[in-house]
């Protein structure tokens, strides 16, 4: 006889502070069921295309084996073909840094509302534990994770699993029993499908998850933990579909992406708004654009002071503008410097040097800055470093969107000079340039305003009208998160003169 379980909607979340839940994490958690899309994103964005390309080619066998042989031999072969040879640090890394956001759009109201609604929650997944720790214990509160184990040789992956072999079946209910003991059952028991069942039966209630691909996910303004920060270059979830239009997108856009590039590298800045335009990059223009400063008047330049999207923003900017704008930066690699169309000048971290050097610059004429330190792709603006405020009245809030559909233009764990080329390589990116009023004089600091003051509002301003969350995030909180560091760029030995492309 078939067992059967009730519905996870009929199971109420009151009163469940003080028992333990445990859950399956693909189509429990979790609304899709195929783990594929989560591999694909540890093997492109750990291994690259070429991995990614070996992990499409292996999902053949892995759904013949799944579906007519066993549950476990499909996924051996998917975690064989995602992790052979791959450093564990990399894999790590990953779970930790793109991952998460990929996961958070796909969480499951009904489990969820269940799962949170428990003191102490478990959770019991084919996937390995290594991919899936980081996301499940920060975001979801995890207390417990059990899932497969990879086998490991001096820092790689193997690409074998350790015993006792992949948990699915029988399997999770004998991790369940070793992790809790025969005489603690589990209060809650979630899973969506029969290979589920045998752990389900060890909990005093269990409820099935079933699969109905209507069902929403949980909206952003309600995830446990806003995803403030994330990695990776893959904007949208590498299905079979998806990562086979990648691989074959990746060196039409790399060509496309260097005409691109040499468009606004070579021709002169008031027609490189056109050329984009032709080549498929399209630049939206809001708000009332400032003149250029007459040099012969005397009057310092204005300085921008732009919210950061990526590398490109003063590029967009000066295109919006007709003219090339000098940017100040933190970092950039040599290739963005050398490809660059405009002037930039490297900080020094060094709060009077840096003063000095941006007074001159504006005597020169405009300059943009963006204050953030850093990018950020998500709807928020990280805290404004206020030292541009003490330096010029003259500020010209600008906001800045950008729009990509296969690649993002930023990275903090891998090559930024790659970049400018990604962000390039979409099919049509875009990106809107609003220019704010300039801030009245009775809000500068020479009416008395602190630099703080004057950074905050600023920062409110331009969040106001992209309708983003002000943050007190910094570059370290964004790296930390990402990259286990500070992101401080160790560097050679300074050279005076001004480098190119504004950093990130």
């Amino acid at each position: 006889m078939k067992k059967t379980f009730p519905a996870v909607e009929t199971c109420s979340s009151i009163g469940r502070e003080n028992d333990t839940v445990v859950a399956d994490m693909d189509g429990t958690l979790l609304r899709g069921r195929s783990s594929f899309p989560y591999f694909s994103l540890v093997a492109f964005e750990a291994g690259g295309a070429l991995r990614l390309l070996m992990v499409l080619l292996s999902a053949p066998l892995a759904g013949l084996l799944y579906y007519f042989v066993s549950e476990s031999a499909g996924i051996q072969v998917l975690i064989f073909a995602t992790y052979a040879g791959m450093k564990v640090s990399d894999i790590e890394s990953v779970g930790r840094a793109v991952l998460p956001k990929f996961y958070s759009s796909d969480l499951h109201p009904e489990s969820w509302r269940v799962f949170s609604a428990c003191g102490k929650r478990c959770v019991l997944t084919a996937n390995p534990r290594i991919m899936v720790e980081g996301f499940l214990k920060e975001f979801l509160g995890a207390d417990i994770v059990l899932g497969t184990e990879i086998g490991t040789y001096k820092g790689r992956a193997t690409g074998f699993v350790l015993s006792p072999g992949v948990l699915v079946d029988e399997q999770k209910a004998h991790a369940l029993v070793k992790q809790f003991g025969h005489d603690n059952q589990p209060d809650i028991g979630l899973g969506d499908r029969s290979t589920d069942f045998p752990f389900m039966e060890l909990c005093k209630e269990s409820y099935i998850v079933p699969y109905n691909p209507e069902v929403k996910p949980v909206p952003n303004e309600k995830l446990p933990k806003p995803i403030v920060f994330h990695d990776g270059r893959l904007v949208q979830k590498p299905t079979p579909l998806m990562a086979i239009l990648t691989l074959l997108w990746i060196p039409i856009g790399f060509l496309l992406a260097c005409l691109r590039i040499a468009a606004g590298a070579l021709l002169p800045m008031p027609l490189v708004y056109y050329a984009f335009w032709a080549l498929g990059v399209r630049v939206v223009v809001k708000g009332n654009p400032p003149q250029a400063v007459n040099k012969a008047s005397g009057q310092t330049g204005v300085l921008f002071i732009c919210s950061h999207r990526t590398l490109l923003d003063p590029i967009f900017l000066s295109t919006a503008l007709g003219r090339p704008i000098p940017a100040v930066t933190y970092s950039v690699s040599r290739l963005s410097e050398v490809i660059s169309p405009i002037k930039t000048v490297r900080l020094s971290r060094d709060r009077a040097t840096d003063a000095s050097m941006i007074k001159k610059l504006l005597e020169e004429g405009d300059l943009a800055i963006c204050p953030e330190g850093t990018t950020c792709r998500e709807p928020f603006l990280l805290r404004f470093s206020a030292m541009f405020a003490e330096l010029t009245d003259h500020l010209v809030p600008v906001a800045m969107v950008n729009k990509m559909s296969m690649f993002h233009g930023t990275t903090a764990r891998g090559w930024k000079g790659m970049d400018p080329f990604y962000f390039f390589m979409n099919p049509s990116p875009v990106y809107e340039v609003t220019f704010l009023n300039k801030l009245p004089l009775e809000l500068t600091c020479s009416s008395g305003k602190s630099s703080h003051e004057v950074a905050n509002y600023i920062q409110r301003v331009i969040a106001a009208t992209l309708s983003y969350e002000c943050t007190a995030f910094t570059r370290k909180d964004k790296y930390r998160a990402l990259a286990g560091n500070d992101g401080t760029v160790s560097e050679k030995p300074k050279q005076k003169g001004a480098n190119k492309l504004m950093g990130c």
